[in-house]
């Protein structure tokens, strides 16, 4: 498959992604929304910091080093889909280790909340750890979903699986309020469940078939997804274990590093429930985009890097085509989250008070949660700028610059984690945030150099991305100055009229924006057009012309 094929199938990868996410964000958002009506920010704090937290560590500790080190060996003839379901396998008893220590480490070593205000603590920290282990059934078949790029596979099933979750649990809210932890235990259950048995239906249906065979899958029978041996051959490939024990290394610090902040509200007690569950649903409001619209991209293009280069490899050494498109890729991947990072950040900061008062009313809107907004405004840039960076630099790195990067990671975890405790006490929530931004200029510096380095032996130069055109920057500086005059003359407590008008003033900036992104930005334009829009087919990049208009 050639460099084009693969961007092309990655673009839309990406897209059928944003979209998916772009749902999901919407039904959580609403359902969030109702269920704030009728439940505690105690609640809310236990829920979404302390239980989730348990969910997430343990999926990503035990999967997410296999899902690197799997999906970086591409989908050719040459790989032994065999060996490398083994491994995937593997998921699951390290989940059971994981699960069972970290149920511990919930249950009697951390603090519990008073049973009068949030009841059932207990068996809901058993639940969302088995909701764990039930996704983890399900992960081989993801990875040879995604490896093939089987878009609408994910697509479907995340959907049926999301929407099974919110109607789960708005109906148990409405209907039995006070069961409280065992309606949000119960639901992540359900979610997980569907989303496993979505996969494995469609696999079932799909091994064997004609379109499979069409596909070139390598798996004819359903029994092949299941752990084998061949006679004569090892179990696993041993140079993907040990990529995956490289992967696991820096997954164990990327962890601390992405869910630090609620680390150190679980195991440092420095915000009380309550105002975990403020700083949680701002968090989540403020994270919207990069969540539907980052992330998606970044675990795309991640697959698409990883097959057009030969990790590790010299770009001399490399077919020189491959490296050309990957760094015009990378150049409008950068742009494309610097120019949306700006945008949200400008407005993020005027917008930030109204959007907490529409969502949750005076319970948010009243304290620091637009304080905590606004900041966490600021913080999406460079979580957008990071996720692509890091997503190039993981595709590319050998096997030894990726054990010498987890000694990065660890001091960046430790400097993190004391920043982190340091600020709250100094400035509140806002020093999580603070912290973060902090840790995440380093990250994306030492990323950046990375990638200096890797294409200084040509004519490539991709870091071109991170800088807008001046036309933008000026329509960017204008905006920011007049929605926060808007601001502080009609928001936000004489009426709605007012509001309305503050709303209107912040329609036109934009719109003045995205017109000067159209004029100026023509071949981050095109890039959208023909790569991240759903249903194109366009597998090349803007020609030489249209990247210097």
């Amino acid at each position: 498959m050639s460099s084009q094929d693969v961007l092309q199938d990655a673009s839309t990868l990406a897209s059928y992604n944003v979209l998916l996410q772009v749902m999901f964000r919407a039904l959580t958002f609403v359902m969030n929304a109702f269920t704030l009506r009728f439940v505690s920010k105690e609640l809310i704090g236990v829920v979404n910091v302390r239980l989730m937290l348990l969910y997430s560590t343990l999926v990503f500790l035990s999967r997410e080093a296999f899902r690197r080190a799997c999906l970086s060996g591409g989908s050719g003839p040459g790989r032994s889909w065999r060996q490398t379901l083994n491994l995937l396998w593997l998921t699951l008893p390290l989940g059971v280790l994981w699960g069972s220590l970290l149920v511990c480490v919930w249950l009697w070593l951390l603090e519990a909340p008073d049973p009068q205000a949030v009841p059932h603590y207990g068996p809901a920290v058993g639940v969302f750890a088995l909701a764990s282990l039930v996704e983890l059934l399900g992960e081989p078949l993801w990875v040879l979903a995604q490896a093939h790029l089987l878009v609408r596979l994910k697509l479907g099933a995340e959907s049926l699986a999301l929407g099974a979750k919110c109607l789960f649990t708005v109906g148990l809210v409405v209907l039995a309020p006070q069961a409280g932890l065992y309606i949000f235990s119960a639901a992540q259950l359900v979610y997980t469940g569907c989303l496993v048995l979505c996969y494995l239906v469609y696999f079932v249906r799909f091994v064997g078939s004609e379109g499979a065979n069409r596909k070139g899958f390598p798996i004819r029978t359903v029994g092949e997804l299941l752990p084998r041996s061949a006679p004569g051959e090892p179990a696993v490939d041993w140079a993907l274990a040990r990529l995956t024990w490289s992967f696991f290394k820096q997954s164990f610090l990327k962890q601390l590093l992405t869910e630090g902040e609620r680390y150190v509200m679980t195991f440092l007690s420095v915000l009380s429930f309550g105002d975990q569950g403020v700083y949680d649903i701002v968090n989540n409001l403020g994270s919207m985009v990069a969540r539907f619209l980052f992330l998606p991209i970044e675990e795309s293009f991640y697959v698409f890097f990883s097959k057009v280069l030969r990790r590790g490899g010299d770009v001399r050494s490399q077919k020189q085509e491959d490296v050309t498109v990957a760094a015009e890729v990378l150049e409008s991947l950068l742009k494309l989250v610097v120019v949306v990072g700006l945008v949200i950040t400008v407005f993020g900061y005027a917008y930030s008070h109204l959007a907490l008062d529409l969502y949750g009313g005076s319970l948010l809107s009243a304290g620091a949660g637009p304080v905590l907004l606004r900041v966490y405004s600021g913080y999406v840039l460079l979580l957008a700028v990071n996720g692509v960076t890091e997503c190039f630099v993981f595709a590319a790195m050998s096997q030894e610059e990726l054990d010498r990067y987890n000694g990065v990671m660890l001091a960046l975890s430790v400097s993190f984690l004391l920043l982190s405790y340091l600020l709250t006490g100094w400035l509140g929530a806002v020093g999580f945030i603070l912290a973060n931004c902090l840790n995440m200029a380093l990250r994306i510096l030492h990323s950046l150099l990375y990638i200096q380095r890797y294409f200084q032996a040509g004519p490539w130069g991709p870091l071109r991305g991170l800088l807008p055109s001046p036309a933008l920057l000026l329509a960017l500086a204008l905006s920011a100055v007049v929605t926060a005059l808007s601001e502080s003359v009609f928001c936000c407590s004489s009426g709605w009229p007012l509001r309305l008008v503050h709303v209107a003033v912040g329609a036109v900036c934009l719109s003045g924006v995205l017109l000067t992104v159209l004029l100026t930005e023509t071949r981050l334009v095109a890039f959208v057009r023909t790569q991240l829009r759903p249903g194109t087919r366009s597998g090349t990049l803007p020609t030489t012309r249209e990247k210097r208009m």
